[in-house]
């Protein structure tokens, strides 16, 4: 997945903490030489300001000889997710400028933390046998963070907005640069609004305009998503089939951590996938998923019951359900009802909680806005975000084509963009990016589950290890003896082995979430070269009529019953 990648850019030196501004504390994650992390002391709620809380945020001192004065200022969406894990990939877009990521109130690197492991676990319980309550798990949740003295009053876009013009203040700067995606777009617009003097541009990956009604949409986002994709209307077929006959998937509980069979309808499914193919990995490889899956290949649903468990412990859900509970639900009819389980999951939990509905606070700014949005994003389609963007005094809007949700981490366009906007806001003209970036191209695929198995369980790749290694052995020693059809025979082998290895990394560095759909289109044509070996390995058995070379020739055999009817 892209955030494997984005992390592993993110890594570097050690911290190093500088002394300007509050006491810093230590990182929470690695992080770049020059950067230093602390905590922001701001009300729980700014309209009863007796109790307080501390908001995470880090600062990454840019050394460039030609530093700008003014940083950018970055936020993650969710709601509830965390921010700090990026900042040595921001630093990399903008060597020449300071980089702040600022935390939400409530998240994982602030204090308190607002998870909320009863709703968790019961939003997974949905797909088992019964399912879970998830308005009685979001009852206890509430109890449990009462009595740990949190107001979830506190905790809304209005206050997390409010937080990050303190961080300003606190920091010194005399103007910044917002940076937004997803959700955190809706935060900056609204802290742009609050803080109009200090904002001198806004960057909006993904926005989330506050006068969508994101859960009343959902449904139609994803059908739009799948009917760009050239499948909507195998992708209804799939899912009204599975309504029917649900499929048992075998996943693992990640906050247990014990398997458990998920049962899967049609509705699960979409539910599922309009969470997953926020990630242009995943987008690209929907089309041969949907095919699949019309055909009936279910076995390829394991990866998305393994991503259902794993968004899970992606952010935290006290956080999410506040937010969401005031900004979000209450704006929304939920007529007719969802058919996904998360959304009505999270109206069961509003429910259940009974907070306080927002004032909608219609933000605007006459600051440079640049706006980004993915084609094919299921979340925050160009469809709703360009309207609103139209309606921003200086904005301009940008869709990028192969692209879904969170823009920036995919298309290293959209990062040169971005750069350049932010170099010169107000002048900035928007020049178009080519579809269809390198990283999301897949090419052809032939359908199995074996890879996703094999990196679950590297053990299961044991045969192919194997007969690389006897086809190497065959290769070397035919050489040495002068054994000609021995020779060819491990040269075949080892010529399938490696066309094989490079043809995966080759896609695993274009999309490696497409390994959970298939292995490459040419792992057919290549096996022919496997079957080459297997026959010569034989024929200079029975040439040689020794016993080394008749286990070579049945451990090929062996590898192509098991090439042919577990891989294939």
């Amino acid at each position: 997945m892209i955030i494997r990648v984005v992390l592993a850019l993110a890594l570097s030196a050690p911290p190093v903490m500088t002394p300007s501004g509050p006491a810093p504390s230590a990182c929470p994650v690695p992080v770049p030489a020059r950067t230093s992390c602390a905590f922001l002391e701001v009300p729980e709620r700014r309209d009863a300001p007796e109790r307080e809380i501390q908001v995470g945020y880090a600062v990454h001192m840019s050394d460039a000889p030609g530093r700008r004065p003014d940083p950018i200022v970055y936020m993650s969406g969710g709601p509830g997710s965390a921010s700090t894990q990026l900042i040595g990939f921001l630093a990399q877009m903008f060597p020449d400028r300071d980089v702040v990521t600022i935390e939400q109130r409530g998240s994982r690197y602030s204090r308190p933390v607002l998870a909320c492991p009863e709703t968790a676990q019961a939003l997974l319980g949905r797909l088992r046998q019964p399912p879970a309550d998830v308005g009685a798990a979001a009852a206890r949740c509430r109890e449990r963070l009462a009595e740990q003295g949190v107001d979830l009053r506190g905790y809304n876009t209005k206050e997390i907005a409010a937080d990050v013009a303190a961080l300003r203040r606190e920091l010194g700067y005399d103007t910044w640069n917002l940076f937004g995606v997803s959700y955190s777009t809706r935060v900056m617009l609204d802290a742009a609004a609050a803080d109009p003097g200090g904002v001198r541009s806004l960057v909006l990956d993904s926005f989330l305009p506050e006068s969508v009604a994101w859960y009343d949409d959902r449904d139609r986002n994803l059908t739009d998503t799948m009917r760009r994709l050239g499948v909507e209307d195998r992708f209804a077929a799939v899912r009204e089939r599975l309504n029917r006959s649900p499929a048992q998937v075998p996943t693992t509980d990640p906050l247990l951590g014990r398997e458990f069979t998920a049962r899967m309808s049609g509705d699960d499914v979409a539910a599922i996938l309009a969470e997953a193919a926020q990630e242009s990995d995943v987008a690209a490889v929907a089309p041969a998923l949907v095919n699949a899956l019309a055909r009936g290949r279910d076995e390829l649903l394991a990866p998305l019951a393994d991503a259902a468990g794993e968004g899970l412990v992606s952010h935290e859900f006290g956080l999410y359900h506040a937010v969401q509970c005031q900004d979000e639900v209450p704006f929304n009819t939920f007529t007719p009802a969802s058919r996904f389980f998360t959304l009505n999951a999270d109206k069961a939990v509003c429910d259940a909680w009974q907070l306080p509905k927002a004032a909608p606070v219609n933000a605007t700014t006459k600051a440079p806005v640049y706006v980004l949005g993915g084609a094919d994003d299921p979340t925050t389609p160009p469809r709703t975000a360009r309207p609103a963007a139209e309606d921003l005094p200086a904005a301009r809007f940008q869709e990028f084509g192969g692209v879904s949700h969170a823009v920036f981490l995919t298309s290293a366009c959209a990062r040169a963009r971005i750069v350049a906007f932010v170099a010169d806001p107000a002048s900035y003209a928007v020049t178009a990016c080519p579809d269809d970036p390198p990283a999301a191209r897949t090419g052809d695929l032939h359908v199995t589950a074996a890879p996703y198995l094999i990196s679950r369980s590297p053990w299961l790749a044991a045969p192919f290890v194997l007969f690389a290694l006897v086809s190497l052995a065959q290769l070397v020693s035919g050489a040495l003896r002068g054994r000609a059809l021995r020779a060819f025979g491990g040269l075949a082998g080892v010529a399938f082995t490696g066309l094989i290895t490079d043809s995966v990394l080759t896609l695993v560095a274009r999309n490696e979430t497409a390994l959970a759909v298939g292995l490459p289109g040419l792992a057919w044509p290549y096996t022919w070269i496997a079957v080459a070996s297997v026959v010569l390995g034989a024929a200079a058995f029975l040439h040689e009529r020794k016993l080394r070379l008749l286990a070579a020739a049945v451990t090929g055999a062996g590898f192509l019953v098991w090439w042919f009817t577990w891989v294939l």
